[in-house]
């Protein structure tokens, strides 16, 4: 079997494992979607911005963090599924990782992390450019009030009929 088959495979898993624990879920998903960059020699930062999908609104995010012990520059974009979340206001806080990154096809990983409110975020990531992972971070991401305030104007105008 090439590699590209075995990665692929890979890939499938993991998303089919997803879907597994989405449907134990029961419950209408939570979604994110993400992009961003990084740069880092020895200490770095990244930065970026995201969606958040919760009970069928959309919550825009920032996206800012720490990498230690990593080299090189690089664009992220991600996607992944929420767990634990019971309102949107617990989303915001400081994720660290649980356990190491899965590295899949293409600069891809697998990355399980969660916040001091329980939230956990099942993320698939893809990479473009170089890096090479060394050490462990963490990441903030932020829901600022502008985006709440939105989505209460789009419930209001959705509760009067408008």
């Amino acid at each position: 079997m090439t590699k590209t088959r075995v990665k692929a495979g890979v890939m499938v898993a993991a998303m089919f494992c997803t879907s597994l624990a989405l449907a134990e879920d029961g419950a209408e998903s939570v979604t994110v979607k993400l992009s961003g960059g990084s740069t880092a020699v020895g200490v770095g930062a990244n930065w970026g911005d995201g969606i958040l999908t919760f009970e069928g609104y959309q919550y825009p995010f920032s996206v800012r963090g720490l990498t230690i012990g990593d080299v090189g520059a690089h664009g992220f974009t991600g996607s992944g599924s929420v767990h634990n979340l019971k309102r949107p206001e617990d989303f915001s806080g400081n994720y660290t990782g649980l356990g190491g990154g899965l590295t899949v096809a293409g600069g891809g990983s697998l990355v399980t992390m969660r916040n001091q409110n329980g939230v956990t975020i099942n993320l698939v990531l893809t990479t473009r450019g170089l890096k090479v992972g060394l050490g462990g971070g963490g990441i903030n991401l932020q829901i600022p009030e502008s985006g709440f305030a939105t989505v209460r104007a789009v419930k209001s105008a959705e509760a009067s009929g408008g």
